[in-house]
């Protein structure tokens, strides 16, 4: 056994002895108001004859008993007024609690750390930035309210970087005024010798300051940190608008949308196109696309259906019409027109953020407009990530947001095609091109595509794939380009790979320089930092979408919408925390993978128990009868509870049946009251009830049935 480890174990159980020995002795008696009254007269009659040993005794006392976060220390806060008067037993006690704290903090670094460090290293590393950063303020504001255990503090706090020295001084001036409540409420506390007392002004007064300092401290740290961060700007008088919105993606127009809604004033911010890139350049040109690959991959295995199979001519510049008449269908929904009828003032032009309430407008037409606003939502959306790969960009890379308009001027369908990226994007476009009839060859850097998918699902796609025609090249990194060809190695050595066009979709990052955020000191290296009500670090200014990083989905950019929303407008009164708890995803390929929750290694990473429930789809009627028989229903489920805690579904239309999930999820409904809800036959659908069916068959109650099968066998007997 190390020294070290001797070392904690023989501190551990010197702590635990104390513990032990405060329960056992039962001392936990003597720390009430009622021993407290009973020992008054006593100690104050010791404290005149031998002060010093009074004093020293109970100062060793609070620290002891703050070192062991032992129950009791309100009522000793309460005694030092009693005993010590309002100065004398604030004194005390602020110095025996810090120094108490400060025992309890080099405890809890020496035992544990270590063992939390290596057990949850990269969450304590970002907790460590925050308290390199910030901690000290963060930490004052955690002892000036009292609701929040001090002794948790203590203990927290000594798993972090914090420095002792920061530490011990911080919270001595954090439990000060604290203390000086406490205190002087036990000096009145004492001298209450009769009913009549109860009803003293002073001691009415001492209450009410015990009751309403946290609220105080609250309103007074905010006041703080408000000062703190607006310092140097100059807040206006008057505002022009109640909220501003950078961005007429999914997340600027649903915000603008509720905050129009509730009659607000507001001025939504658009530099490119309205409706963002799921309109324009993402959700809806990729499905119109999958939607004509998949006529033709349909044409070609129509014998299955007993009609003649044909290869499809195809037309490509009608299918890049086809796609931007779909576009052309949808975006009234989200023109300037119908915003500006909904009651928003929509502006066409370049906003940047001038201070913290002010937005300055390079209208697209010419002009600058300056706006005051008491919050602001930045909703700027983000854009592909094009690597760093030398030749790359020379070779005229595509990427899923200029891939439409770059391949209509092309006007013919790519012969050879490569695609960089085996997430969703990549996959979808990949059996897309290749359905139409274009050789399509999928780079892929990781051991699998779909890597935030569950793993099973991946392996269903990637066989998938390559039954269809498309090379799909799992462990080979991007060199280089040369000319129109792309160098990729592997274990094996380099392979060069041919292209006519390539389209590199390895991800997305979040859109944000350019709107003055760095010169208000708002990092922008990365996706914002937000809490949880969506503020970035002042206040009054928000973010939602991709900006927000986490997941990039239109649908999470609405989801968050609302909160950015009714936060920026009415956060002054009431606010709201983010749920994050149950955020679904589908990847459109064919079959569809739809997603919510935990996969089996998230799961795992998060240290959380699981069982799996499966049902294939090989003898659901309906997916027998419209020959889609390829996919599973993949539950993972909390052990012996009905809870499901993750749902992976891969089947034709499985982001429709994954909604089924989404609600239980959401709504705390269980597997038994799936399986005990009516779907209509023969949907697919019914896979969801018959995978609960399969977790109720796992866990039917045998010896339940033992004894009912012993009563069928009676009844057969006549009886």
């Amino acid at each position: 056994m190390s020294r070290a480890l001797a070392g904690r174990l023989g501190l551990l159980a010197l702590l635990a002895a104390g513990i032990a020995a405060f329960f056992l002795l039962d001392l936990g008696s003597y720390l009430t108001l009622d021993a407290l009254k009973a020992q008054q007269a006593g100690l104050a009659t010791l404290l005149a004859e031998r002060p010093v040993l009074v004093i020293g005794g109970f100062f060793l006392l609070y620290v002891a008993a703050t070192a062991l976060s032992l129950p009791g220390a309100v009522i000793l806060t309460l005694a030092a007024g009693a005993i010590f008067g309002l100065w004398l037993g604030t004194l005390i006690v602020s110095f025996a609690s810090a120094i108490g704290a400060s025992f309890a903090f080099l405890s809890s670094r020496y035992v544990l750390r270590d063992w939390v460090r290596s057990r949850f290293g990269k969450r304590v590393a970002a907790i460590d930035r925050g308290i390199v950063e910030d901690g000290a303020f963060y930490l004052l504001t955690l002892r000036l309210i009292p609701a929040f255990p001090f002794f948790l503090i203590n203990l927290a706090m000594g798993l972090t970087a914090m420095r002792l020295p920061v530490f011990t001084l911080v919270s001595q001036i954090g439990m000060l005024p604290g203390t000086f409540v406490y205190v002087n409420a036990g000096t009145q506390l004492a001298a209450i010798e009769r009913t009549s007392d109860v009803l003293s002004p002073a001691l009415i007064g001492s209450l009410v300051l015990l009751g309403i300092f946290p609220l105080v401290a609250k309103w007074l740290l905010g006041l703080l940190k408000r000062r703190r961060l607006y310092r140097g700007w100059t807040r206006p008088k008057r505002f022009d608008r109640n909220l501003v919105v950078i961005g007429a993606g999914a997340g600027g127009l649903v915000t603008a949308y509720i905050a129009a809604t509730v009659r607000a004033k507001v001025t939504l911010i658009e530099a490119h196109k309205m409706g963002g890139d799921c309109l324009n350049t993402g959700c809806v040109p990729s499905k119109a696309l999958i939607r004509s690959a998949r006529a033709a991959h349909d044409m070609r295995r129509a014998a299955e259906f007993g009609i003649a199979p044909v290869e499809p001519r195809v037309d490509f510049p009608a299918i890049m019409q086809r796609i931007r008449d779909v576009i052309t269908t949808i975006e009234p929904a989200d023109s300037v027109e119908r915003y500006t009828g909904l009651g928003v003032d929509v502006r066409l032009g370049h906003a940047t953020i001038v201070d913290p309430w002010t937005v300055e407008i390079a209208e697209t037409g010419g002009g600058t407009t300056r706006l005051t606003t008491r919050a602001i939502v930045i909703a700027a959306g983000g854009e592909p990530f094009l690597p760093d790969i030398p030749g790359l960009r020379e070779a005229g890379a595509l990427t899923s947001d200029t891939l439409w308009e770059a391949l209509a001027r092309r006007g013919t369908l790519p012969e050879r095609m490569v695609i960089v990226g085996g997430g969703p994007i990549g996959t979808e476009l990949a059996q897309s091109f290749a359905r139409l009839g274009s050789a399509v060859t999928l780079v892929e850097a990781g051991p699998r595509i779909l890597p935030k998918d569950d793993a099973d699902a991946a392996d269903l796609i990637l066989a998938t794939l390559r039954q269809e025609g498309v090379t799909v090249l799992l462990g080979h990194k991007a060199l280089r380009c040369e000319g129109r060809s792309l160098v990729v190695a592997s274990d094996a050595g380099e392979t060069i790979l041919p292209f006519d066009e390539i389209i590199v979709a390895v991800g997305r990052r979040a859109r944000l320089t350019g709107y003055g955020l760095e010169s208000l000191g708002i990092d922008t290296g990365k996706p914002l930092a937000l809490n949880d009500k969506l503020q970035t670090i002042f206040p009054n200014i928000y973010a939602a979408g991709d900006v927000a990083g986490a997941y990039q989905f239109t649908h999470y950019a609405a989801h968050q919408a609302w909160y950015a929303a009714v936060n920026a407008l009415f956060g002054t009164f009431r606010s709201f925390s983010l749920d994050n708890r149950v955020i679904p995803w589908t990847t459109f390929t064919e079959p569809e993978v739809a997603h919510v929750g935990h996969t089996e290694a998230t799961a795992r990473e998060a240290g959380v128990a699981y069982e799996i429930v499966r049902y294939d789809l090989g003898h659901l009627d309906r997916a027998v009868a419209e020959g889609a028989r390829s996919g599973f229903v993949k539950l993972l489920v909390q052990p012996g509870k009905d809870r499901i805690i993750g749902a992976t579904i891969v089947a034709a239309g499985a982001g429709e049946m994954l909604a089924e999930y989404v609600l239980a999820m959401k709504q705390g409904i269980g597997l038994n009251k799936v399986l005990g809800t009516i779907h209509a036959y023969p949907t697919m659908t019914e896979a969801n009830k018959y995978a609960a069916g399969e977790w109720k068959k796992a866990h039917k109650p045998e010896r339940l049935l033992a004894w009912v099968e012993r009563f069928h066998d009676w009844r057969r007997g006549g009886r």
